[in-house]
């Protein structure tokens, strides 16, 4: 996971955990906040009941560590089991993302390479995020930054605030569990994402000499193999079946796509044409959501020609008739606005740093962390949530019966 799409969501953890359980999807628990919280390690039909009322540390409850238990330390400092099981839980629950919420049995021991497996990977990578946030502050202090000193009293207002719609501090505090949160560990963790904006501005601000150029942008979109193009497409494949068309009719087609190109080429304004007869003519289902073109790079996966051939043309070119798997293609290529691409730039800038910072502070497990099975903690992670989407879901019954007893 990229730094930028875990500092994006940090900004707003606090509002994003508090509000998913309270308020949506309040009818069915189970369906709300992160997808992977209703996947399972195993038959979540089969997993032990817990109760709540015996939780008072809920990493010490799924993991057998409590909380400020440390499990690692980069640079000299801490890293506590609260911060690693954090990361844990976002990265199984990303993991789990691209089932699209399907409630998935994963597969834990599977061999990724090399003889790495996936609970392996998954802590290690938690592990690195964790040294990460944690080299942020280091790396901000020796630089005289400081995170904003109005993180803890928001943090604190919003909970209040959560705690004063539930009317109970109790099943706010819950709720915060479910992500493997606590208002310490928030805090700490928004404060480490306000201090990698600071670094982000000094080391990449528009004031610095890192500042990327159009130039530079540019060269960083050809490494990764960008490209922007539009197309009209007359598909010579069954959409439905993805078997081929009649001969007839894949004749008519590219008759229809020479005649297209016949026009564009003895246009005056070949681009505006371009444009209306793409409207008119192409059979891209993409189109409507597409009407500015696509943009891909090198890890996208396309039809074998369609590459090659916008590749091979300059920007503002339009090619021949390409044909691929798909049908018969006309392309047109346009420019790339490196300042739509500026930020992603920096991000990989900060990447680096990152990288090279954690090298330097150096990343040190403690035997605390042999200790921690990843299997086991999800499937316990997985109860606890359960016990607390019960919970929010029973005060929200009790609520919605009051109201409707006042209407």
């Amino acid at each position: 996971m990229k730094i930028s799409k875990r500092i994006g969501a940090l900004s707003l953890a606090l509002l994003l955990t508090l509000t998913a359980l309270a308020g949506c999807g309040k009818k069915n628990p189970e369906g709300s906040g992160s997808s992977g919280a209703s996947s399972s390690a195993g038959d979540s039909s089969q997993l032990q009941e817990m109760d709540l009322t015996k939780v008072t540390d809920p990493y010490l409850t799924v993991s057998g560590l409590a909380g400020d238990a440390v499990v690692a330390k980069v640079g000299g400092e801490d890293i506590t089991a609260a911060e690693l099981l954090y990361w844990l839980s976002r990265t199984t629950d990303s993991y789990l993302d691209q089932f699209g919420g399907l409630s998935v049995n994963i597969p834990w021991d599977t061999d990724v390479g090399e003889g790495v497996t996936i609970a392996s990977r998954m802590i290690d990578s938690a592990l690195n995020t964790a040294a990460t946030y944690r080299a942020f502050s280091i790396i901000a202090g020796r630089e005289g930054l400081s995170p904003d000193p109005a993180i803890p009293e928001s943090a604190n207002q919003e909970f209040a605030g959560m705690v004063e719609q539930l009317g109970s501090e109790e099943v706010v505090t819950h709720i915060l569990w479910d992500q493997l949160l606590n208002q310490d560990l928030l805090i700490s963790l928004n404060q480490a994402s306000d201090l990698y904006a600071k670094l982000q501005d000094r080391y990449f601000g528009v004031d610095s000499d890192s500042y990327p150029t159009d130039a530079e942008v540019m060269a960083w979109l050809d490494e990764g193999g960008y490209f922007r193009v539009k197309h009209i497409l007359l598909m010579t494949m069954d959409q439905d079946t993805q078997e081929s068309l009649d001969e007839e009719t894949i004749a008519q087609k590219k008759a229809t796509a020479d005649d297209l190109l016949a026009q564009l080429r003895a246009a005056e304004d070949p681009i505006s044409l371009f444009d209306t007869l793409m409207q008119e003519n192409s059979e891209d289902g993409g189109l409507a959501a597409n009407p500015n073109g696509y943009i891909f790079n090198a890890q996208d996966s396309l039809v074998g020609g369609f590459r090659e051939a916008t590749l091979a043309l300059d920007v503002g070119d339009i090619s021949d008739v390409v044909e691929t798997d798909y049908g018969y293609h006309i392309m047109l290529r346009l420019p790339i606005d490196p300042a739509d691409y500026r930020d992603e730039v920096i991000t990989d800038g900060m990447q680096a740093k990152a990288d090279q910072w954690l090298e330097e502070l150096g990343v040190e497990k403690t035997a605390d962390f042999d200790k921690l099975d990843p299997a086991d903690i999800w499937e316990k992670l997985t109860a606890l949530r359960t016990a607390i989407r019960q919970e929010v879901d029973a005060v929200q019954s009790r609520e919605d019966a009051s109201n409707g007893g006042q209407s």
